[in-house]
């Protein structure tokens, strides 16, 4: 996997695995920004995007409790499969007993799916806990079926944005034990999406710190 360099010595799966494990029985309710004050953000845009949408079966990425499932399956007959490495994320999810999904623990850079799988593939808020953040666009432009629809959702940095990631990637993850390693902003994340394979469908910024990029796979 792909490390900063400032910070080679960090373990950055097992401190994501870890810093959620300990979060999971109160992150619905623990509306905060090292909580699920962000991730609610995001889920709402992705949900508005998808509300209108016909799809058979979504994969969400990072699921977490499930918040995103939990709102779309209220509205859609369609097969949802949430995947986390939190273990005790996806027991909060799978206690919710959401008709017509799934959980599994698994990892963004390694999804246990095979090729053109998925109609839809969804990520929010948590794409900065991934050590190697082409790999798992990768992954997602494989398990996507051709004309699928990738929505990707997370915490970017504002105005000065080099500097901003400077001290995000080189500093902040050097101190922190939340597993963040990868903090980006929007068009940089449009480019690597395009660099991975996607057409971008629309990319805008939510707010000064969150922004949402939809991707398609021709």
């Amino acid at each position: 996997m792909r490390l900063m360099n400032s910070s080679k010595e960090k373990d950055f799966v097992k401190l994501s695995e870890e810093w959620f494990d300990n979060q999971a029985k109160v992150y619905d309710e623990t509306d905060t920004i090292l909580y699920s004050k962000y991730g609610k953000i995001s889920c709402k845009d992705i949900y508005d995007y998808l509300k209108d949408k016909n799809y058979e079966k979504l994969l969400d990425v990072g699921c977490g409790t499930a918040y995103l499932i939990e709102m779309l399956s209220k509205t859609h007959r369609a097969k949802h499969i949430g995947l986390d490495l939190s273990s005790e994320m996806i027991r909060q999810a799978s206690e919710k007993h959401i008709d017509g999904a799934e959980f599994v623990v698994g990892k963004s850079d390694e999804l246990p799916f095979e090729d053109n799988t998925f109609d839809v593939v969804t990520c929010s808020q948590s794409f900065h806990h991934y050590p190697d953040t082409d790999k798992a666009m990768k992954e997602v432009f494989r398990v996507l079926k051709p004309g699928g629809i990738y929505i990707l959702s997370d915490t970017g940095v504002g105005f000065f944005k080099m500097l901003g990631v400077m001290v995000d990637n080189f500093i902040y993850t050097r101190f922190s034990n939340t597993g963040d390693c990868n903090v980006s902003y929007l068009n940089k994340s449009i480019r690597d999406l395009k660099r991975n394979g996607f057409e971008i469908v629309k990319g805008e910024k939510l707010t000064t710190f969150i922004y949402t990029v939809v991707a398609k796979k021709n």
